[in-house]
């Protein structure tokens, strides 16, 4: 796990930058960012973890993917958080699930302060056009999300 995480760091480093920004910015995650996550689970995985993980991995993707489409019809997320939850379940193995539940838990909690906290400060000055300081009962997923996946890599690789 550990040449894994070490690999697919950089990479999804930068695809959760990408997402967490564009929720912030204009509360959609891009199909083209799950897309790359996929493609780089896809041929990181291939490379680095046995044959047997990397395709039971793909279940993990189904079920979340399953999940997200009952929550996303239910009005509980969004499509896009419920996509790239999905895209996010291969890199984790399945013994880690409650260490991503908790990490997952802890990210959106400081997420959603401190992004409540910026949205009545100055520091909204930088970044005055996000439509995420205007809707007050959405909140912007992706970021946490993002940021619990570049975590649980770290934690993996090092």
């Amino acid at each position: 796990m550990a040449t894994f995480a070490l690999w697919a760091l950089p990479l999804a480093t930068l695809i959760s930058a990408w997402v967490a920004w564009s929720d912030l910015a204009r509360m959609k995650i891009p199909n083209k960012a799950v897309l790359a996550l996929l493609v780089l689970f896809a041929i990181v995985g291939i490379l680095t973890l046995p044959l047997d993980a990397y395709l039971w991995r793909y279940a993990h993707f189904a079920i979340v993917l399953a999940v997200g489409f009952l929550m996303t019809i239910t009005g509980v997320v969004g499509a896009g958080d419920a996509k790239f939850a999905a895209a996010m379940a291969p890199f984790v193995a399945a013994t880690d699930g409650t260490v991503v539940a908790a990490l997952f838990a802890i990210t959106t909690i400081a997420a959603f302060i401190l992004h409540r906290l910026a949205r009545v400060t100055p520091l909204r000055k930088l970044a005055p056009n996000w439509e995420s300081w205007e809707r007050t009962r959405d909140f912007p997923m992706g970021l946490p999300l993002a940021v619990t996946l570049v975590i649980y890599l770290a934690r993996a690789a090092f």
